[in-house]
């Protein structure tokens, strides 16, 4: 005897049929899913699993740390070029004057230099922030929602949190990754990104005293300029504008021949620094409106990518940098306890 079946059991026996069962790469529990569903997220621990992406090896990571290698060994250079070079070509003309102004100066190139230097150096050598080792794999040591929102990095193999993105120069996950710095060999991230900011604040200073001192000095140095202006009779009032600018121009280039070695360091500071020092603006600019929207320039990215806004507030800046706490917070204590005296 045939038993029929109504249409609603084959639709379930078909629904049952398409599912399967897979483990989560967090606690290892099985899930059953469908078979259309490659990324789904477990109501356990709350990991997101994508089973499209496969394991990954990045072959070009000792490639790529030779590059910021290279790049890092010549900012050093540069930066001790600067300061070695300004002082020489500096030296005898701010000691010319009086004795407190060459003071004041050495002290200032003293304070620019080594604040500087220090901020590149915890910017450069420092770590940027690699998100802390956590438990998983397994159900017994795996808590409900320990992983909330991880995802599995295929390049190190480990859990990934929400914050963290997988740097390829670097070749580990950054926390609060804002990019990869070639120029300082490593990644921007949670646990240097103050101190980038200060180096950048530090370096723009720099780069506005060198290019200030640069033309002084080479305004005391240089030679004077020879104009023919004789030839400019008979000149049209047309191409007038025109002459008297090349004679300017060949007058200028003239002199910038019998300029000394000194001379011409300072010529070589100023243009420099000038143009470093638009680069440097228009990096802190950005920097800084990207922290007083909350975010950094890998997550501004994403937002317009999903189109999320973030909240604008002048407190993002005062989180970034530390200002929320008093100063007395930084200062030690003194726990000053009376004696009691018993009668």
């Amino acid at each position: 005897m045939a038993s029929s079946s109504s249409p609603e059991e084959e639709q379930y026996v078909a629904e049952v049929t398409d599912n399967y069962e897979t483990t989560c790469w967090g606690c290892g529990l099985h899930i059953l899913l469908p078979s259309c569903a490659s990324v789904f997220k477990c109501g356990w621990c709350g990991a997101i699993t994508n089973e499209k992406k496969p394991k990954r090896e990045d072959k070009c990571v000792r490639w790529r740390l030779l590059r910021d290698r290279c790049f890092l060994s010549i900012v050093i250079t540069f930066m001790l070029f600067v300061i070695f070079g300004g002082v020489w070509a500096l030296y005898p003309i701010i000691f010319s004057g009086s004795l407190l102004c060459g003071v004041f100066h050495s002290i200032t190139i003293a304070i620019l230099s080594i604040a500087t230097i220090s901020f590149f150096s915890l910017a450069a050598f420092r770590c940027a922030g690699t998100p802390p080792n956590i438990l998983w794999g397994s159900y017994p040591t795996v808590g409900k929602g320990d992983l909330e929102n991880y995802t599995f990095c295929r390049y190190c193999s480990k859990p990934k949190s929400p914050r963290a993105h997988h740097c390829r120069s670097c070749g580990k996950c950054i926390l609060d990754m804002d990019h990869h710095c070639p120029f300082i060999g490593n990644c921007v991230g949670a646990a240097n990104h103050r101190n980038f900011i200060f180096f950048l604040i530090s370096a723009v200073s720099s780069t506005l005293y060198v290019s200030i001192m640069a033309a002084y000095a080479s305004s005391h140095i240089w030679p004077p300029l020879k104009y023919s202006f004789g030839r400019l009779n008979g000149v049209s009032q047309k191409y007038l504008a025109w002459k008297v600018l090349s004679e300017l121009v060949a007058a200028f280039l003239g002199s910038l021949l019998l300029l000394s070695s000194r001379g011409l360091i300072l010529v070589y500071l100023f243009i420099s620094s000038v143009s470093l020092q638009i680069g440097l603006i228009v990096l802190l600019w950005q920097q800084i409106s990207y922290i007083y929207q909350g975010k950094t320039y890998l997550s501004n990215l994403n937002s317009a990518a999903d189109n999320e806004e973030e909240k604008k507030d002048c407190q993002n800046l005062v989180r970034f940098f530390g200002f929320q706490y008093p100063a007395t917070r930084f200062l030690p204590t003194f726990n000053v306890t009376r004696k009691k005296h018993v009668k």
